[in-house]
């Protein structure tokens, strides 16, 4: 099986060259549209420099049972309809957090485009666990 993925690419260098450059320019515009990654240390750092508010994107239940300090829950599905009780933030950067980082880019690439300052946790609330960091119930 190796051999022939072996053979084959060697065979069509053009084509496979193609299809990893096309591949990693795809990655990139993903990566632009969904807004800057931040690790757990960068959130920390803007939120204790009140430079940021986290917004805690994952539904009610989730965000209740345990949650990142000052968080503000706004369900994804409701971000649209409740763009009006961010608009006291907007000088601020909004950090999008959900449970693991994957649909955090998409909230965060419309509140760009609605004009705010927008950024993602990368590995959502998953990852903050994992780095034993506090969350309030």
């Amino acid at each position: 099986m190796v051999a022939h993925l072996i053979q084959f690419a060697t065979d069509h260098f053009i084509l496979v060259a193609i299809f990893f450059i096309l591949l990693i320019l795809l990655l990139l515009n993903e990566i632009r549209r969904g807004g800057q990654s931040l690790s757990n240390g960068q959130l920390t750092a803007l939120v204790n420099a009140d430079k940021g508010v986290v917004i805690d994107i994952r539904p009610g239940k989730e965000y209740a049972a345990g949650h990142i300090v000052g968080a503000l829950n706004i369900p994804q599905d409701k971000i649209a309809s409740r763009m009006a009780e961010l608009e006291k933030h907007k000088d601020k950067t909004l950090i999008i957090v959900d449970a693991m980082g994957q649909q955090s880019g998409t909230v965060c690439r419309d509140l760009l485009k609605a004009g705010y300052t927008a950024a993602k946790l990368s590995g959502g609330v998953s990852s903050w666990k994992a780095d034993n960091l506090p969350l309030v119930k």
